[in-house]
């Protein structure tokens, strides 16, 4: 029988294309069904459906086509072309290949690097995740000393492997269709057409599929599952590029001006910065030393009075009892140079701007105390060049700037330098020499260990099971190492110790911004009682550090800054940045705004996923005009380099 006068359904040009896109969609099905695994707790049998899990695999389906669709348009399209003019070229063939290959692979390692990067920040892979990895270096080092990380550089590199083999068996079974060219033509085209429909992933001509597109229910998790790294990627890229992102401009500028200057009750403009006001109090002032410690990814979320049972923060459960302790505070974004920025200048995070790439000076808590004589530093466990913090700090105001350099190069465990107790023992001798020039100091810690790569001490015993849980404790026991060890110095008592985060981890997350993911604890501990032991629950931020220490501190100061006073001051909301959502937080709503989609409000505080945003329409627009006219002014003031005034 004259195989040749038959069609082949097997090895036709269309089951290539059928079977490319089969081997390709299973591919990312594999790493979207490990992320499922590695959230699962994030599933809770008693609200979420069964159904509602299998729609969000259904979901990811269409966005993987939507991925395939566009790495394989242009090769089919050959592919097709070579099969009518019955064309058959080996380079031909192999050129299509390799550049099939080339983009799968590429898209398996951004799904590998989406896994890891999802249970950091609670979001799909984007632009973002390229400011977080500043130096390649330091990543590669840090993948390479987590084990996690390293399982998933190992599936990728697995998953290409096998990806290679099948493409491999799939183009060499791949023949020349016999059917007549005038039939071949219209079918060819209308599987193109399908390929473009797959592209564009929505059949509504009003708008092809958006990330938006992927929420369908009140999991969080569940809607970004059906996301695909590579589409999130793609569509912040685009975003980040285009005009509207960069410098932001949401409200006029006049309007925001006025009502930030109500907000902060400014009377009259006192300097070139229209929100800049001089703050001296009536009482004496003190100058006691300022030790601030960030800490790396400590969520309110992780203590026993947020409702952990788990004792992983004994130190700080304990610690706020002798302390004034914030209740509810936020952090500013989701980023360590977020939370470094924003607690030491009190300005809020800009969408996905790195305000600390610009070189810019700020009026800030290091130069409010350095012109009252206080002597500056800063503390880092590794590399001070990266995300340029050692040379944005020393342009504002830093003497000095401790990080990888400084440490004994046995003492460097990971890439992410020293262990967290290894810093603040190595700190107190440097402490007591400033301590002996007879001059106050400021100290900022920025901790480290909880983040991955994950290092443990051998002379840390923690008490938990699981290693997310047993850094958390190595943290907090290393908080009380450096208190104890404070303790006994001269200095002590009479130094002020404020500990927040830099921002906290996506524990729960019942809502598209993880709250836990920005909630922290605000402690200001005084040996002395220099401030009164209470708890505050008022609404406030890590925007808010360095005008309620000047505040305690009772220092004429200029406050150049969005942020207040809590102990002296009120605000009605918070701002949080989430990338490319915004959070507006009071004692009872959480409004999320994001560009391009209606606003959503809850009722967070009952963890009430209904969204009430018709129902308080005259609140909805007092949080949205309120986060964006804050919002534009701190846009305005470094366009227009308002961000430093001098006294």
């Amino acid at each position: 029988m004259d195989k040749s006068k038959y069609f082949n359904i097997i090895n036709h040009p269309i089951a290539t294309v059928l079977k490319i896109y089969i081997v390709a969609i299973l591919s990312f099905f594999i790493f979207r069904a490990i992320l499922f695994l590695t959230e699962l707790d994030r599933i809770n049998i008693a609200e979420d459906k069964i159904a509602n899990v299998i729609l969000s695999f259904v979901m990811g389906i269409r966005f993987d086509i939507v991925i395939s669709g566009y790495i394989l348009i242009l090769p089919i399209l050959a592919l097709l072309t070579l099969d009518v003019l019955r064309i058959k070229s080996k380079i031909a063939s192999k050129i299509i290949f390799v550049y099939i290959f080339s983009l799968f692979a590429l898209a398996f390692m951004i799904c590998a690097s989406d896994i890891p990067y999802f249970n950091q920040f609670f979001q799909r892979f984007s632009v973002s995740a390229f400011k977080w990895m500043d130096s390649p270096l330091f990543v590669f080092k840090m993948i390479i000393q987590e084990p996690r990380y390293l399982i998933f550089s190992i599936l990728a590199v697995a998953l290409i492997f096998l990806f290679y083999a099948l493409l491999n068996k799939i183009f060499k079974s791949n023949e020349t269709s016999p059917l007549n060219v005038l039939i071949k033509v219209p079918i060819y085209i209308i599987v193109l057409g399908i390929m473009f429909l797959g592209i564009r992933g929505r059949l509504t001509k009003k708008s092809p599929i958006r990330v938006g597109t992927a929420y369908f229910c009140d999991n969080s998790f569940l809607n970004q599952l059906g996301l695909n790294p590579v589409f999130t990627l793609m569509r912040s890229y685009l975003d980040s590029n285009d005009s509207r992102n960069k410098p932001i401009s949401i409200i006029n500028s006049d309007v925001a001006k006025a009502n930030v200057i109500k907000y902060l009750g400014i009377e009259k403009q006192q300097f070139n910065s229209p929100i800049a006001r001089f703050k001296e109090s009536d009482t004496m002032p003190i100058k006691p030393n300022v030790v601030v410690v960030i800490m790396e990814s400590m969520s309110a979320a992780k203590m026993k009075r947020h409702g952990n049972n788990n004792n992983l923060t004994p130190f700080l459960d304990s610690l706020l009892m002798q302390s004034v302790y914030f209740d509810n505070i936020y952090t500013a974004g989701k980023h360590t140079f977020n939370g470094i920025f924003s607690t030491i200048f009190s300005f809020p995070a800009l969408y996905q701007q790195h305000t600390m790439k610009q070189m810019r000076r700020y009026n800030g808590i290091s130069g409010a105390l350095k012109k009252h004589g206080y002597k500056t530093i800063y503390f880092s466990t590794h590399d001070g060049q990266f995300d340029n913090v050692e040379g944005f700090l020393r342009n504002n105001d830093f003497d000095r700037v401790v990080s990888l350099k400084d440490y004994p190069s046995k003492e460097i465990k990971t890439t992410l330098g020293v262990p967290d107790d290894y810093m603040f023992r190595f700190s107190i001798p440097i402490l007591n020499e400033l301590n002996s020039k007879n001059a106050p100091f400021l100290s900022v810690f920025m901790t480290a260990s909880d983040h991955g790569p994950y290092y443990i001490p051998e002379y840390f015993s923690p008490q938990a099971k699981e290693i997310k849980e047993q850094i958390v404790q190595y943290a907090d026991w290393s908080l009380k190492q450096f208190i104890e060890k404070a303790s006994n110095q001269s200095w002590f008592r009479n130094t002020i110790f404020i500990f927040v985060a830099d921002h906290g981890a996506p524990l729960s997350a019942y809502y598209d911004i993880s709250l836990d993911y920005h909630h922290t604890p605000l402690i200001i501990y005084s040996p002395q009682n220099l401030v009164t032991k209470t708890a505050i629950g008022s609404i406030g931020g890590q925007i808010d550090v360095f005008p309620t220490i000047m505040g305690v501190l009772k220092l004429p100061y200029i406050n150049n800054s969005l942020g207040i006073d809590l102990l002296n001051e009120t605000r009605p909301y918070i701002i949080i940045n989430d990338n490319d959502k915004i959070g507006v937080l009071d004692n009872e709503f959480l409004l999320i705004m994001k560009e391009g989609e209606k606003s959503k409000l809850y009722k967070y505080r009952y963890h009430d996923r209904k969204n009430y945003i018709d129902e308080f329409k005259e609140k909805v627009n007092e949080m949205e005009v309120f986060a964006k006219s804050n919002l534009q002014v701190c846009q305005d003031m470094i366009t227009n380099n308002e961000t430093y005034v001098e006294q």
